[in-house]
């Protein structure tokens, strides 16, 4: 499976798995940064996935069908 193609949650599961291989510390050298390599890519891809997540948490759809920015009006 290609990593564009994770769930948050899978990718997390990875990421939580290849950061328990590192700390275990008995990793060779090159493999070590290997699992460096693809815990930031996994990392990235998480990062991406909830900035996603975010904006599209600030709009609303309006009457038209269109996402429009969410407001809060506060009482005065």
């Amino acid at each position: 499976m290609k990593t564009d193609e994770l769930t948050f949650e899978e990718a997390m599961e990875k990421l939580e798995a290849i950061v328990e291989k590192l700390e275990e510390g008995d990793v060779p050298l090159e493999k070590a940064i290997n699992y460096y390599q693809e815990g930031m890519t996994l990392s990235k891809l998480c990062g991406d996935k909830l900035n996603s997540v975010q904006e599209k948490m600030t709009q609303i759809m309006n009457e038209q069908g269109e996402f429009a920015p969410f407001e809060i009006q506060e009482e005065q």
